[in-house]
């Protein structure tokens, strides 16, 4: 017990430079509202309507986390739907996007003005790489695949506002779709399985960060005779 009360000084730190709230707080000023910089705003009062909004998010959802237990468990399926419900109650709270909203913003400003379909592709798997989202279907050659033997009998590299080419482009897509099993009604499920992925890597970050912390302290001479407390023993509250 002792141990655990005097690792709590620099896990605090830790914590709070690593952790839940860098995935579900540090997120580009413009993701938070829309309506950032009102008309008839000079340049200071916008920035300061911005931090103010800001940390109003932020103090929202760390008050969940205040809150909730969290069990560092990235092993038990319990513990990861667990912690991925806290992380989903805190974006609502605190009017944040979750990880597909985010990743559907990005899309759509990176893709903004491309005119053809393969440069617009490649920009969507350099997002899904950058995003560190595996392909395990191989869905992205597939869809390369469709799109050469569109442009094939079109004889003309596929551009994006010729609706009747990509009507050809979208039934191949449709037929991919359904070779690979994917259904529109599913999204749900795709989304809370990504959630669930995201929420169990968080967790091993957790994990990982408190028991390298942990054994740095241990190297010290006043904590050399003190076995370290079990992860899962930890309450995330009191690093708050």
């Amino acid at each position: 017990m002792a141990f655990s009360t005097r690792l709590l000084y620099k896990s605090r730190q830790l914590y709070g430079n690593q952790a839940v709230l860098r995935q579900e707080v540090a997120i580009p000023v413009r993701f938070y509202s829309k309506e950032a910089s009102p008309p008839g705003l000079k340049g200071d009062e916008i920035l300061k309507n911005i931090f103010v909004e800001v940390k109003n998010k932020f103090e929202t959802a760390l008050g969940i986390f205040r809150k909730e237990k969290i069990t560092i468990d990235p092993d038990d399926p319990a513990a990861v739907s667990q912690y991925a419900n806290v992380m989903k109650t805190a974006r609502e709270k605190a009017g944040l996007f979750s990880e597909s909203q985010r990743i559907k913003y990005t899309i759509e400003t990176r893709t903004q003005g491309i005119p053809d379909v393969r440069t617009y592709l490649l920009t969507l798997k350099e997002i899904r790489s950058k995003r560190g989202l595996t392909d395990e279907l191989g869905a992205e050659a597939m869809m390369m695949g469709a799109l050469d033997k569109v442009e094939k009998e079109i004889k003309n590299p596929l551009m994006r506002d010729d609706k009747k080419s990509m009507a050809l482009l979208t039934a191949e897509f449709d037929k991919i779709n359904k070779k690979l099993g994917i259904r529109k009604e599913d999204l749900p499920k795709y989304e809370e399985q990504l959630e669930l992925k995201i929420a169990k890597a968080q967790l091993e970050e957790l994990k990982k960060d408190a028991l390298e912390a942990m054994e740095t302290q241990k190297k010290r001479e006043e904590f050399k005779d003190e076995a370290m407390p079990d992860v899962k023993s930890l309450d995330i509250r009191n690093f708050i």
